[in-house]
């Protein structure tokens, strides 16, 4: 059989060989270093027979696949090291994942000493160097032997196989997991391994089912690697907006108010104003009128948009159609109220497009599970619009929408931190969706080729469509690699039937307009959370919910500093002043600390001279300067929304 390799070089062997036995023909280093292999595109344990003509890689950890092989070994030799030291704990599934891998266990909470300890008995389970060996069960054995071993999790997976599935074990020394592999061929291998977190999981990921104890790792090839994804994860610790957010009053949140009903506070309020009144602005440029709906509706509305056939889980519903009168819910979307703006009166094609814009409080009823922080709520605002069209003016006003959300993304300084998503129907799922194969196929067709026009790279995803019609979705990454989508323009042909919208046009006739459904900046309590991360609180100055802070250096020098004070009110900037009877060296810390940008030193001379020290994070000790100056400076760079680098010390 012929082996060609990643190289290109082709290998002749006269009997079946495994990958490992290639790899080591190949050289003993590669064996050693490897991990799994790719035959034909597909990765194999090392095991595997390779019995006939292919391509093969061999993969190590240099290669992402390869790592994975590594992670995956090392969740089994965490899950090992579990059952020694807590024999009654349950085994449930222990995969590899982008950052490391994790493994669920049915046990009582681990702290950080147990962690500490874990980690500990792994040291000694890779040192016993155990091989790992691959064997497998027929059904009824494979539950006998997990039911024998008192693990129900495993039970369970093993009955939800398809029936004809190969059912395969992997065991080191006297541990056994089930599992399909890939695996090293000995546990010696791993090198590098850190144990990060735990945290409680629902068993298959519903809050219905058992509570499991998650502990999350990392593994590497090696350790240096290691030590660089560790200092990582003490910048993230730092950038968490969960963290940072709570430590710099933005927002907090409180049990007896609920999960996912976060309070924004002075300054994340402020925040969140300053980006409100520019939105609702920039709008108004992009040709908006501006809508107020309410904050809930009758049944009757959802019903009629079909969000009550497809989306009542997500929605809070108030009453019961069985007993009361009327049912009532609070809105997850504004949709059929603009509509409802819309056809308030006849509208003409010469009065199209028409762009409602609104800043819209909506309530989702997410999962307890999936809250976290400002990013997953269960109220929030966002900058939503529709715009309802005539089907020629489509194609533009589409490209207009991703004209408009790719300035705010520059005006926030995120837009190199974005992906582009074409979210599509799943043909394998009709009954989610309305509207027929054709009108969807002609939508996903019409974003997929405008996006190509634009020259904006895209990637595209099956079943991530809104029910009533594919869209845009700009992804963004928070601090711990967990995607979310920040803006949505979402290319919508059948929601215009359902509400009888319709327009008359230049022959007298009635047409059926198109809407598109977009969010300019998105979800405002998102977005804060995104930009906290991003900038690790150091905002732009026109974010900045205080962007002045004056420090007298002394009580003598407090007038003059309420003077300089009133001057910066006055010119519309977010100043306050520091009268404590503290040295001006504590002041000035505890300014950095705050991330504030600007700080006004004034004292004897400054009061002299009419002057202002000015420190800022950007170039640290800027000297002495006339006040008006300093404030047409600051007021320009509000002005202009500049985003500048913040010096080292300040960062």
């Amino acid at each position: 059989m012929k082996i060609t390799l990643k190289d290109g070089s082709v290998k002749e062997y006269e009997r079946a060989m495994s990958v490992y036995e290639i790899a080591k023909d190949i050289s003993d280093g590669l064996a050693r270093a490897a991990t799994a292999g790719e035959i034909d595109g597909e990765v194999k344990d090392l095991r595997t027979m390779v019995e006939g003509d292919c391509a093969l890689s061999i993969l190590t950890a240099n290669d992402e696949k390869g790592l994975a092989a590594l992670r995956h070994t090392t969740s089994h030799v965490l899950a090992e090291a579990v059952k020694r030291l807590r024999p009654e704990a349950k085994l449930a599934i222990g995969p590899s994942i982008d950052t490391g891998f994790y493994y669920d266990f049915e046990t009582e909470p681990f702290s950080r000493e147990d962690l500490d300890n874990l980690e500990k008995e792994m040291k000694k389970v890779i040192k016993e160097g155990a091989k790992l060996e691959r064997f497998t069960l027929s059904r009824d054995e494979a539950i006998a032997f997990m039911e024998e071993k008192g693990e129900p999790y495993k039970v369970e997976l093993i009955q939800d196989l398809p029936e004809d599935a190969e059912i395969s074990f992997y065991r080191q020394g006297e541990f056994v997991d089930l599992c399909a592999g890939p695996h090293l061929m000995s546990t010696k291998t791993i090198k590098a391994y850190k144990l990060i977190s735990s945290s409680m999981a629902y068993w298959r990921g519903d809050s219905n089912k058992a509570q499991l104890q998650r502990i999350y790792g990392t593994a590497f090839g090696k350790k240096e690697e290691l030590n660089v994804y560790l200092e990582h994860l003490e910048d993230i610790k730092k950038r968490d907006h969960n963290k940072l957010g709570r430590e710099m009053e933005l927002f907090t949140t409180v049990d007896v108010i609920g999960q996912g009903l976060p309070l924004l506070m002075p300054k994340g309020a402020k925040m969140i104003q300053t980006m409100q009144r520019w939105i609702e602005d920039e709008e108004e440029k992009w040709g908006y009128v501006r809508t107020k709906t309410p904050l809930m509706a009758k049944s009757d509305l959802y019903k009629i948009s079909g969000h009550w056939d497809h989306y009542t889980d997500g929605m809070f519903i108030l009453g019961d159609e069985e007993t009361d009168k009327e049912v009532f819910a609070l809105r997850p979307m504004t949709c059929p109220f603009q509509y409802y703006v819309y056809k308030a009166s006849q509208k003409s094609y010469r009065d199209l497009p028409l762009r409602y814009g609104e800043t819209s409080t909506l309530f989702r009823n997410e999962d307890s599970g999936e809250m976290h922080g400002l990013t997953r709520v269960r109220q929030f605002t966002i900058s939503e619009g529709h715009l309802i069209v005539r089907p020629d003016q489509m194609v533009e006003e589409f490209k207009g929408c991703l004209a408009l959300a790719k300035k705010c993304l520059t005006t926030l300084g995120v837009e190199e931190d974005v992906t582009y998503r074409l979210s599509k129907w799943d043909p394998n799922n009709k009954e989610k969706y309305i509207g027929d194969a054709a009108v969807w196929e002609e939508t996903q067709n019409s974003i997929r080729t405008i996006l190509t026009e634009l020259e904006i790279p895209f990637y595209e995803a099956d079943g991530e469509a809104a029910f009533y019609g594919p869209k845009v979705d700009i992804q963004a990454r928070n601090v711990y690699g967990k995607e979310d989508t920040m803006i949505t323009i979402q290319w919508d042909a059948v929601l215009a039937e359902q509400f009888d919208m319709y327009f008359i046009d230049q022959n007298g006739e009635k047409q059926r307009p198109y809407i598109i459904h977009r969010t300019s900046m998105g979800c405002y309590e998102r977005t804060l959370a995104w930009l906290i991360e991003k900038y690790a609180g150091n905002f732009p100055t026109w974010l900045c919910p205080e962007q002045v802070r004056v420090l007298p250096i002394s009580d003598k020098y407090n007038e003059y500093a309420n003077q300089v004070l009133s001057e910066l009110k006055e010119q519309g900037i977010l100043a306050t002043a520091d009268f404590r009877s503290e040295k001006i060296g504590y002041k000035i810390r505890e300014s950095r600390l705050n991330k504030v940008p600007y700080m006004l030193v004034v004292g004897q001379k400054e009061e002299e001279d009419q002057t202002v020290s000015v420190r800022s994070r950007y170039l640290g000790d800027e000297g002495a300067k006339k006040l008006s100056d300093f404030i047409e400076e600051i007021s320009k760079e509000i002005r202009k929304k500049e985003i500048r680098s913040v010096c080292q010390q300040d960062s």
